[in-house]
């Protein structure tokens, strides 16, 4: 079922006083496509929500934005508005009443955002950078892949947390993600924060133990350290029953196994 949520057109994001310190920006990256990472992102602001934290959901898939599409959602406006100056932030932002936090979309389909110059990619930062100081948590929903804005933005954010499975494929593109955010780290002009490991659709927690474990030990040997792990998230059936009808699975089905690992994840994030 499609719904339109409740749009903010002329007043800030709704959390009051801008905060003293600025909140953290969590991106989700993973190298490869089809390993749930849109998903995670909003199960993670829900999860977030769900603390009492104030979030918001970007949309950083520049160009393949699909937040809205998976929530069943319509966005009034989205990062294009903000980008093209039509719109504030505060006014594209919308809120999702459900999940308690509020969305920047995306715009699927955009030549103009999947191929940012400089200049563009800095306002997209600082539009990253003005919501970080509104909100306790920015979620911040990346592009498949390793193209140069992807990185930049992977480098900008206070904790890249990038999903894994165990297919051969997303291991190996997992590492890639890894490989140039650790090198951005050590030139001393790139990243801000650490990377952490996310092992989705696991058979069981062993299984997700040693996946985490052939990523880890690839990252020894070659990168000389080990980044840790944020958790593991079973395989279950729900979540693709949620994503089939636009909800969230931590309403549709809030005793899933999934939701209890993504509420475990976010409870270490807190702590």
């Amino acid at each position: 079922m499609t719904t339109t949520p409740t749009l903010l057109p002329d007043r800030p994001a709704p959390i009051g006083p801008a905060l003293a310190k600025r909140g953290r920006i969590v991106a989700i990256a993973s190298g490869k496509g089809g390993v749930g990472k849109t998903w995670f992102a909003i199960t993670l602001a829900h999860a977030l929500s769900r603390q009492g934290r104030r979030v918001l959901l970007f949309d950083g898939d520049l160009g393949l934005a699909n937040v809205d599409i998976q929530l069943g959602l319509i966005p009034a406006h989205d990062l294009a508005t903000v980008l093209a100056g039509t719109r504030s932030l505060a006014q594209a932002v919308q809120h999702h009443d459900a999940g308690g936090f509020d969305i920047l979309a995306g715009r699927s389909g955009s030549g103009a955002l999947s191929a940012l110059d400089d200049t563009a990619l800095e306002a997209v930062l600082a539009t990253l950078r003005d919501a970080a100081t509104r909100y306790d948590h920015v979620v911040l929903d990346l592009g498949a892949g390793i193209d140069r804005t992807t990185r930049r933005m992977s480098a900008f954010a206070d904790l890249l947390l990038v999903l894994a499975t165990e297919e051969p494929t997303s291991l190996t593109d997992a590492y890639a993600v890894l490989k140039l955010h650790h090198a951005d780290r050590m030139s001393g002009e790139g990243a801000n924060g650490e990377a952490r490991i996310v092992v989705n659709q696991a058979g069981n927690a062993t299984s997700g133990e040693r996946t985490y474990a052939t990523l880890a030990r690839a990252c020894a040997a070659f990168l000389g350290h080990t980044p840790r792990l944020a958790g593991i998230l079973r395989r279950d059936d729900r979540v693709r029953d949620a994503i089939r009808r636009q909800t969230l699975l931590l309403q549709r089905h809030p005793n899933a196994t999934a939701a209890g690992d993504v509420e475990r994840l976010v409870e270490g994030l807190l702590g």
